[in-house]
């Protein structure tokens, strides 16, 4: 018994963690499920009372049919790093965040039968409001833009396979319009 709380003890004292401090939160943006179902999550880590850390992933791997050959889908994967400055604190209020981010993406069928596919890497800047429901649950509100290098090819149709472009392009684009579910531990 006394072994395990001076282990405790020490472990608390060497990683800064308090008993009664919420350190962790795992959030879903529930907008991105609109986007023909990208699956999302992004956990965050509480390094002092105004700064923390974000590790982020977002999945979609669907591919719908309109006919026998008609297809659309916003196939991606995605990944990004990043820190918050929250101005009163952490898990509460104003936050300002910056991240790096990385992109796998596949899109078209939806306005038109053009098709693009590609890499995308850059950074973003986005701003957000985190409203607090009770002690471990909040909904936060937040949109942002990122801009970087995008590696990519254009085809004609999404299954003819025929390419009409390709290269390297700089890019601009909105990015993490959010209403999300956040629990915090």
């Amino acid at each position: 018994m006394r072994r395990g709380l001076l282990i405790s003890a020490i472990v608390m004292a060497l990683t800064g963690f308090s008993a009664n401090a919420q350190r962790f939160s795992l959030s879903t943006n529930l907008l991105d499920y609109a986007c023909l179902g990208t699956m999302n999550v992004e956990g965050a880590y509480s390094v002092s009372r105004r700064w923390s850390l974000t590790l982020g992933a977002e999945y979609n791997p669907f591919t719908f049919r309109k006919g026998s050959s008609d297809q659309f889908q916003i196939r991606q994967q995605s990944y990004n790093v990043g820190a918050r400055l929250w101005p009163w604190h952490t898990w509460s209020g104003w936050w300002f965040a910056g991240k790096i981010r990385y992109q796998e993406y596949n899109a078209g069928g939806l306005l038109s039968e053009i098709t693009d596919e590609g890499d995308r890497a850059g950074a973003g800047l986005y701003v957000g409001y985190t409203y607090m429901l009770g002690p471990h649950f909040n909904v936060e509100f937040g949109l942002g833009a990122w801009g970087g290098l995008d590696w990519f090819n254009r085809y004609s149709c999404q299954v003819c396979g025929l390419t009409m472009e390709s290269g390297r392009r700089w890019f601009v684009l909105p990015d993490d319009i959010m209403i999300a579910l956040v629990y915090v531990f």
